[in-house]
């Protein structure tokens, strides 16, 4: 097999026009997702650390039921389901970031409770010899500090969130890898396109993933 690789159509004009729009609803979905997951999964995090049976089993029920279920398989079901239950179409842009807060929330929640019970109880129980409420206490002592033991797993999953955006691409969402797969059919080159793009993905996963690593050293040294 004669495996011939030219890689000399890449330029400026083809990454802005096909590469730049895709890349941009890949970050795009990662920040919404992380935001809107971190938010999400706190409140499901405080639901199943409440220690009320009408709150705790819903939550559990919840975040164990998106754990087991495929990424793929969630961004599907809700792009072809909810517009036969509305009667209209959504988007696949709208279909995805909806997707992946509800999914990604369950993750984070794993991640904010676990950070959460890592804080000391002496911690709370001094919030508490204060007169502060459990909203005070939760807000003033304890998710401040439990943010900062937790952020380098919490960015861990934001770069795991940000290769996921790739399976958008089984709704025909325009992201990174969609623009990538254009511009190699459009010039005849879907391999070169397809390397570049996990050349791509590689570099920006590694580079991030180095970050976060230095960031947990330097909290390891704080503490």
């Amino acid at each position: 097999m004669n495996l011939s690789l030219d890689f000399s159509f890449y330029n400026w004009d083809l990454i802005s026009n096909f590469v730049l729009k895709g890349l941009y609803f890949s970050l795009m979905l990662t920040l919404v997702a992380t935001i809107g997951g971190v938010i999400f999964g706190t409140v499901l995090a405080l639901m199943r650390l409440s220690g009320k049976k009408w709150l705790v089993v819903p939550a559990t029920i919840y975040v164990n039921g998106m754990r087991s279920i495929p990424l793929v398989m969630v961004i599907l079901w809700f792009f072809l389901l909810v517009p036969a239950i509305i009667g209209r179409p959504i988007g696949a842009e709208v279909s995805a970031v909806i997707t992946f807060i509800a999914f990604e929330a369950a993750y984070f929640s794993e991640i904010m409770r676990a950070g959460i019970q890592s804080v000391p109880r002496g911690q709370v129980y001094a919030g508490q010899a204060l007169g502060m409420t459990y909203g005070q206490n939760m807000k003033l002592v304890v998710l401040p500090q439990a943010f900062r033991n937790m952020l380098p797993v919490l960015l861990t999953q934001t770069i795991i969130l940000f290769q996921d955006t790739s399976l958008v691409y089984a709704i025909g969402a325009y992201d990174m890898l969609k623009g990538f797969e254009v511009a190699g059919k459009n010039f005849g080159r879907p391999i070169e396109a397809y390397l570049a793009a996990a050349v791509l993905y590689f570099v920006m996963c590694y580079a991030l993933s180095w970050m976060v690593k230095r960031l947990h050293q330097k909290i390891a040294i704080i503490r």
